[in-house]
């Protein structure tokens, strides 16, 4: 390796997925230096959807970018919850919410290119993609990183000085190793299946969550009258599902999910994701905010982990905006103090969802049941968890409200 560079900023972004790529937009109108880590090409994304809730479109609104997703993004106008073998249902509609969607099935490739056509040729911005964070060292003032570039984009190590490091690098956070901090992970011992689908009938705005013993069941609005799944079962059958003839896996998921969309015509090409919960067990670090899959990385059920990391990159946006030093010791315990129960509540909600749901003990079967019934039929309950599935439950972050960052 040639002799390295050095560049000086004041805020590293440290994983430019879309959490990291939405703090980098949402921190344009500010006057700091941001530099962005990548360690793929910048820009890509995989070829599957995320549920967006309302407060999430209102903070992408707010960054400047909704304009340019929505017209890729299915409205979600009702959700539709039972479990399988049972008759309690729990549903809800926009018309309740006073919204025009409960929230927006997107792709993340649009989510993805909207982000990127923000950041390209953006004043005091500069991405280093793709790039391999080597080291990290944490000073009274600031971070040391050093970066070295991958692939094309090959050549001299770069040092970087940075105010202030936001890891949004992922589960498996390298900037989480390099500090030392561990995390609480759990096998939920299930893998997803996820793939698009085509209904007999049309899916008229519809998501449904339908709970079996093996994990839970989504199926999704997509644009087209297409729907997107979510097929939850044992990890250890998960390889046989997947390699099933288009018609067995149709056959198979219309069995497990019933008939309320009719058939299923035909079948993308599926991918599995086994699936855990890794939560950092510190939020900050001086100098250094954990933010998006790198604080938490949660059980899809309830389409909750975008969403909730999409508050942490609106907070760490809204703290900037007024700070005089980005990595103030004051900063990040606001941090701290605004995520924390957000945090915890949605990470409580899903694992309790999953492992409620997620077995056949007699005990349980009938407290479900009247679980679901009481969450149709008690209006204080369905508004309370409403609330919080559009995002609003907790302290909500300014661009959430749809204050500007600056």
């Amino acid at each position: 390796m040639g002799e390295q560079t050095q560049a000086d900023c004041d805020v590293a972004i440290v994983g430019g997925g879309l959490a990291g790529a939405s703090l980098a937009v949402g921190l344009l109108p500010l006057p700091l230096r941001v530099a962005l880590i990548e360690a793929t090409p910048p820009g890509g994304a995989p070829d599957r959807a995320l549920g967006l809730n309302d407060a999430t479109r209102r903070i992408l609104e707010s960054f400047g970018v909704w304009d340019a997703i929505e017209p890729d993004a299915e409205p979600i106008r009702a959700t539709h919850i039972s479990e399988r073998g049972r008759f309690g249902v729990a549903r809800f509609t926009a018309e309740e919410a006073g919204l025009p969607a409960l929230g927006y099935n997107t792709p993340m490739r649009a989510i993805a290119a909207a982000l990127f056509a923000r950041l390209k040729d953006a004043p005091r911005f500069a991405v280093f993609a793709p790039a391999e964070l080597k080291s990290l060292q944490v000073e009274a003032d600031r971070a040391l990183l050093r970066i070295e570039p991958r692939g094309a984009a090959a050549g001299p190590g770069i040092s970087l000085k940075a105010r202030l490091v936001v890891a949004a690098d992922g589960a498996q956070s390298a900037v989480r190793g390099m500090l030392g901090i561990g995390t609480r992970a759990h096998d939920y011992r299930q893998t997803a299946i996820v793939c698009d689908v085509q209904p007999e009938r049309p899916h008229a705005g519809v998501a449904y969550e339908r709970f079996a013993p093996e994990g839970p069941i989504a199926v999704l609005p997509r644009r087209g009258d297409v729907c997107g799944i979510v097929w939850t079962v044992a990890t250890e059958r998960a390889a046989e599902i997947r390699a099933w003839d288009d018609a067995r896996f149709l056959s198979g998921f219309h069995a497990a999910f019933g008939h309320r969309l009719g058939r299923f015509l035909r079948a993308t090409p599926r991918q599995a994701f086994p699936l855990h919960a890794v939560l950092s067990e510190r939020l900050t670090s001086p100098r250094v905010i954990f933010a998006g899959n790198a604080a938490q990385t949660l059980h899809p059920v309830a389409a909750q982990g975008f969403n909730l990391g999409l508050r942490d990159v609106a907070t760490v946006a809204e703290l900037l905006a007024s700070a005089r030093d980005p990595g103030a010791p004051e900063l990040l315990q606001a941090y701290e103090e605004r995520r924390a129960a957000d945090r915890a509540r949605i990470a409580e909600f899903t694992d309790r969802l999953v492992r409620t749901f997620s077995n056949d003990l007699p005990g349980l079967r009938g407290a479900r049941h009247l679980g679901l019934l009481a969450l149709d039929l008690l209006p204080t309950v369905k508004a309370a968890v409403m609330r919080q599935n559009l995002g609003y439950a907790g302290a909500t972050p300014g661009p959430a409200r749809g204050l500007r960052t600056a």
